[in-house]
């Protein structure tokens, strides 16, 4: 994946090499290890063994160590690595120094969960705004925002910078949402609305999906129902199947 460059840092101690072209397994797996850092941190703990963080992430240490050394951070031998200066490595990688200005559109159930979150503010981000096409939606205040019409997107943006938009509206609205994003100038997008987005070259779109993660989660269990013929699940017979069901 192609990505701008940062000048580098060579002459400081563990400092991030000119902005690495991460492969997209790492990328997923770095808030997973800054997660853990942070409570680390949060308990103390000045350094952390690659075994020890690895443990904490829920990976194995040879595939965390690998990804770190993209960040050009291999630890101090018997040490292990720093814990704030990994902090701040992880962090500058992800862009979450920048305070980056979030706006969420859909204020129903799921955005009104969404907009109350506070972790978001923890983690590098702020909600700056949030819209709604739904009149009697506007004029609400949620976490201290007030509701505006997705009318004043564009107004906003300009204002704000905004760098990512949250659809968090029914499916049927989502393309419309994210056309207005984009025609806004925002370039990233996190989806919730069950469906996919058609956005130009240079907009990264992900998705979260509720349901599918349920139905990848009902087939694990199907899958352990059937190999331990648990109730629901198929005795093993040799890979023999019945005939005439």
């Amino acid at each position: 994946m192609s990505q701008q460059r940062h000048g580098s840092t060579p002459g400081n101690a563990g400092a991030v090499p000119a902005f690495p072209d991460l492969p997209e397994a790492t990328i997923a797996r770095l808030p997973e290890y800054l997660r853990a850092l942070h409570h680390l941190a949060e308990s103390g703990a000045d350094t952390i063994s690659s075994e020890g963080l690895a443990a904490a992430a829920g990976v194995n240490s040879a595939k965390l160590r690998k990804d770190l050394s993209h960040l050009g951070s291999y630890g101090t031998r018997g040490v292990g690595y720093d814990v704030a200066l990994l902090i701040d490595q992880i962090e500058y990688i992800l862009g979450l120094d920048q305070r980056r200005a979030v706006c969420l559109v859909g204020v129903g159930n799921l955005g009104h969960a969404l907009a109350g979150y506070a972790g978001f503010a923890s983690r590098g981000f702020r909600i700056v705004a949030l819209f709604d096409a739904d009149p009697a939606r506007v004029g609400e205040q949620i976490n201290g925002l007030t509701v505006l019409h997705f009318d004043e997107l564009p107004r906003v943006a300009a204002a704000e910078a905004l760098a990512i938009g949250v659809i968090a509206t029914p499916a049927s609205a989502a393309q419309t949402v994210a056309d207005g994003l984009v025609a806004a100038g925002v370039t990233s997008i996190l989806n919730f609305a069950p469906c996919v987005l058609s956005v130009p070259p240079g907009v990264d779109v992900r998705k979260v999906d509720l349901a599918i993660e349920l139905q990848i989660l009902s087939f694990h269990e199907h899958r352990k129902a059937s190999l331990t013929a648990l109730p629901g699940g198929r005795e093993n017979t040799g890979g023999q199947e019945a005939v005439g069901t």
